[in-house]
Formats: C-alpha cells, structure tokens, sequence
C-alpha cells in the first residue's frame, strides 16, 4: 500500500468513482431522461465496484502475493466490470440529458474517427488479446506484483479496453457492424482468454496458488463470456430489446 502520511494513496480512486456515479445518478433523476431503467444504474454502480475493487484493499493486495487474486482482478476489472458498465449506456444518458453544447461535443467525440477506429470489432479484440497476453504472459505479471502503480496502469488499461470490447460486441459503437463480424469477435477473444488460461495450467508461473488462479481466470472468464455471447444473441433474435444501442449521428 502507498501511503501519504496515514492516508493510502490508493484511497484517490474513490474521487473518480463517486464522481461516476453521482454524474450519472444525476443523469437519471433529469427530466429528460424519461423512463430510464432503474436497473441500468444498478449495473452502472456494480460495474464501476467491480473495476474499484480491483485497486483497493484487500483484493490489490492480494493481487500483489497471491496469483488467484490477480486473476480475479483481471476478470473483474477487464470483462465483468465494462459488461455491466456498457449495458448501462453511459453515454446514450448522458447525450440525452446533457445540454445541446455539451451534448453535440460528446456526439462529435463517440462518432469521430478515433472512436470508431478504436471500437470496431477488429482492433477492440486485437486490444484486449494484447492485454491479456502481456498481462499473463511477459514480464509485466511480474511487475504488477512488485509495483503498485503498475497494477493501476494495467488496471486502466483492462478496464478500458474491456468497454471498447464490450460495445464493439454489443454493437453500441459509433458504427454498426454485422452479427457475424461482432460474434466472430467474441468467439475469437474467448478462444484467446482460454488459450492462455489453458497455457498457465500447463506452465503456471511461480506461486503457490498458480493452479487455483489459472482456473478462476478460465472458469470466470468464460462464464462473463457466456453472458455477453447470451445478450449478443438476444439482440440478433430481437430478444434484447433493451441492450446498448448508442445513438449516432
């Protein structure tokens, strides 16, 4: 833990994250939200959680001795967090009750290039791959356990590619793209997660929880997977209604 006198550094994260939440809280008390699902606040604070706990004590911790906690970390701030964070639709809130200024900025941001380079399904999966190639499998597992702000920036990192993923699967991106292109995404990055969940099994790194931590790494993440893959088909069969559709320009 990093201290600054008797106050933890890693106590600085609750600023951005109740700042989340209350700007979003305050998006659906708006008058111009309308009927906005309850339950979609409800997945918008799990999420942000999930992705907080991952650099908090104890679980930042842990993740710095014990190997099952640090997968636990990667699959709670890289896939189960921006899951519930993208059905949330953040941004569809937020351009619906923001002032037209702030609003029209934001419209030109989520539609720009850069945005929809970054969320078509092509580099969104070639993002998380690397991320989590590099996490398991280089030096950098190491250097997350020995240094704390490495942990954060890898946290960062998982959390956000994890959202870009996300929306290029659940096609809220600023461009749509066909179902067979965002499922062969999903099932690409699946295969991936349990190639190099499979290849810690075999070679697991140093630790006495190695074994149990490439299992919670393989089973939670194909089960995050599972329902992503679940909400994909609910939307291709017009099940899903109700899932991430941003609205475009």
């Amino acid at each position: 833990m990093h201290n600054h006198g008797d106050f933890p550094a890693e106590s600085l994260f609750l600023i951005p994250a109740v700042a989340a939440v209350a700007a979003y809280w305050a998006g659906v008390v708006s008058k111009k939200s309308g009927q906005w699902p309850p339950w979609r606040l409800v997945c918008f604070i799990a999420g942000v959680l999930a992705v907080l706990l991952t650099v908090l004590e104890p679980l930042a911790g842990w993740a710095h001795s014990d190997f099952g906690a640090l997968a636990l970390s990667h699959v709670l701030a890289g896939m189960a967090g921006p899951l519930l964070i993208v059905v949330s639709r953040p941004a569809d809130l937020a351009l619906l009750t923001l002032d037209d200024v702030p609003a029209a900025r934001l419209r030109r941001a989520v539609n720009g290039p850069l945005a929809r380079f970054l969320t078509h399904p092509v580099t969104a999966t070639a993002l998380v791959a690397a991320g989590m190639w590099g996490m398991f499998h280089t030096p950098l597992l190491g250097a997350m356990q020995e240094s704390m702000p490495v942990h954060w920036m890898v946290t960062a990192y998982l959390a956000a590619t994890g959202c870009l993923f996300t929306a290029s699967v659940l096609d809220s991106a600023p461009v749509s793209h066909s179902f067979r292109l965002r499922a062969a995404a999903l099932v690409t990055a699946a295969a991936v997660h349990a190639g190099l969940a499979a290849g810690l099994l075999v070679v697991p790194p140093e630790g006495n929880s190695s074994t149990a931590g490439a299992l919670v790494l393989l089973v939670s993440g194909l089960a995050v997977q599972a329902v992503l893959a679940l909400l994909l088909l609910g939307q291709q069969r017009g099940t899903a209604p109700l899932l991430p559709q941003i609205r475009r320009a």
